[in-house]
């Protein structure tokens, strides 16, 4: 049987929040109280009752002495069952709600920022669970993921116009998040109109973000500040950018004065925005792309004695849970291991990884060890993690995945 819609499986209102959950009495409350997020379906009671709340329900969230621990978002066909969303167990989630969210997360990022492209909303670390949102311009991309947002949605979606003003707002319901929170698929343009891909300026390089079509929310703010310190190694410099998306990394460098950059990507959309990103700045002639596997042209431009003095591999996520966490330090030993010999004599190689499953210790070591692999000796000069549009939770682990490694090989 289909399920309806989440905008029929509950109220788009908290004014009157009956429902409770309790947890058990050998819980963790201590980590609840001290901030951390997240309540676990082996940490609730479970009754009839609380099996029979919707999906995206909010409730008052009691310990077992049912001393109220704050307002939680519920969904029971998550391993997340509870969501904090306000530590007063009181409080109305509504527009206003919403709108003293976002206008706390709009102040922290125009302090950063000169102009309006940036993470906005950064989930938990900005006090909206599972709810991400990358602005535009007057364009902002939303992604619910998890099931009271796509509940509120319409709230949220009336706060984000509020308060920043945009006047388009895209919905991306899409990725393993949703999957992981029993939540369907969709792309939807929920305000305004777009035309095509959005130019956006970053670090003196300009790229073409696809809103409706494109990756995640279609451009990677996370890389900012790392994009920022490569470009300081490519002057002169042929720069080779493997997992490239549009152009992260070699259009950066590109801005910064590099000779030439190749794109490497699997995508052929993709590799068409970066080319069109190449066009707006002028640098379509120092600009080339190749279709590919990753893997499969590394090994490639060996044969056909490549050499760069900047390589980067920015790969997806190869160990996004802790089950994959082996397969996926493999997977990025492999790419230093084939990356390595690519890199000129007293070049740079900068590896990064998306997965907050391989911890930096560990992910060093793989890359190190691939490095070695490859005939190079290599030595860290710098660590790179997400902007400070990406805050993170210090109690919550996940919230601080990206690590970029930067080395320099004899």
């Amino acid at each position: 049987m289909t399920k309806p819609p989440f905008s029929a499986l509950a109220p788009q209102t908290s004014a009157v929040t009956t429902a409770v959950v309790r947890m058990k009495p050998k819980a963790e409350v201590r980590a609840i109280r001290h901030g951390f997020p997240w309540v676990y379906s082996d940490e609730i009671v479970t009754d009839r009752r609380t099996k029979a709340l919707k999906a995206g329900s909010l409730a008052r969230l009691e310990d077992s002495e049912r001393r109220a621990l704050g307002l939680v978002a519920i969904n029971m066909d998550s391993k997340i069952v509870c969501r904090m969303l306000d530590r007063n167990s009181d409080a109305v989630v509504d527009v206003a709600w919403f709108e003293a969210r976002i206008t706390r997360a709009l102040k922290h990022r125009e302090l950063l920022f000169d102009a309006p492209f940036y993470r906005l909303v950064h989930a938990e670390s900005d006090g909206l669970p599972g709810v991400v949102i990358d602005r535009f311009g007057d364009a902002a991309v939303i992604q619910p993921n998890a099931a009271w947002a796509d509940v509120h949605l319409d709230m949220l979606t009336e706060a984000l116009a509020n308060v920043t003003g945009v006047s388009v707002i895209v919905k991306n319901a899409t990725g393993r998040s949703r999957q992981l929170e029993g939540l369907n698929e969709e792309t939807v343009l929920l305000r305004g109109a777009l035309d095509g891909p959005i130019p956006v300026p970053m670090n003196g390089a300009i790229y073409m973000a696809d809103l409706m079509g494109g990756q995640k929310t279609g451009l990677f703010f996370d890389q900012r500040p790392n994009h920022a310190f490569t470009q300081r190694l490519c002057k002169d410099a042929r720069v080779l950018d493997v997992f490239s998306h549009v152009g992260g990394f070699s259009l950066a460098a590109l801005a910064a004065g590099a000779s030439s950059a190749l794109a490497v990507d699997s995508s052929v959309p993709a590799l068409a925005l970066a080319e069109a990103g190449a066009a707006e700045m002028g640098k379509t002639d120092a600009f080339t792309t190749r279709k590919g596997d990753a893997f499969a042209v590394l090994e490639d431009l060996a044969k056909e004695g490549e050499k760069f003095e900047v390589v980067i591999c920015d790969p997806p996520a190869f160990a996004p849970n802790k089950k994959s966490l082996e397969a996926g330090l493999r997977a990025y030993e492999r790419v230093a291991r084939l990356a390595a010999p690519l890199v000129a004599e007293g070049g740079y190689l900068v590896v990064c990884s998306c997965s907050h499953a391989a911890d930096l210790t560990r992910f060093r070591n793989s890359s190190a060890r691939g490095i070695g692999r490859g005939g190079r000796r290599p030595v860290q000069i710098h660590y790179g993690s997400a902007g400070a549009d990406h805050p993170l939770l210090p109690q919550l682990a996940q919230s601080g995945y990206l690590k970029a490694l930067f080395f320099r090989l004899d």
